[in-house]
């Protein structure tokens, strides 16, 4: 297994990634090529991907943000942590959310902030392994 930070011609492999997660992903292949681009030339949008054999296994996005709070230094929003489903409970999204944590402590971060859909209790029992917790904060989400 090989993390590392996703590159220009993983574009292919994440969408793959992401229909099996989500059937909204994006079909268009011009759009999803110019949001690819946008994503590629932002600094503070990451994405972090396990690979196995060459092909893309698991996934996580990671975006640092800019902070006028705790003495200026910046928090991390991970999002669309995603593993192939039948590579799950093998150590992949570990190593995506360990390589966005490192990113973070890289960028100088105070905390790094997730959000699941999930109630399942081995989903959540995962993150809190992970190192994350349900108790500090409480989520809100309003969807447009």
């Amino acid at each position: 297994m090989e993390t590392r930070e996703a590159c220009a011609s993983d574009l292919t492999g994440l969408l793959q990634l992401y229909t099996n997660f989500n059937k909204e992903a994006v079909g268009d292949t011009v759009k999803a090529s110019e949001i690819w681009r946008q994503i590629m030339d932002d600094p503070n949008h990451h994405i972090l991907v396990a690979e196995d054999n060459m092909a893309l296994i698991s996934s996580c996005v990671a975006v640092i943000v800019p902070n006028l709070t705790h003495g200026g230094r910046p928090y991390t929003l991970i999002e669309n942590v995603v593993t192939e489903e039948r590579y799950r409970c093998k150590g992949y999204a570990t190593a995506v959310l360990n390589a966005a944590k490192e990113l973070a402590l890289r960028e100088g971060c105070y905390k790094l902030m997730l959000m699941t859909g999930s109630k399942l209790d081995s989903t959540l029992k995962f993150y809190e392994r992970a190192g994350y917790n349900k108790n500090d904060k409480t989520a809100f989400i309003q969807w447009l």
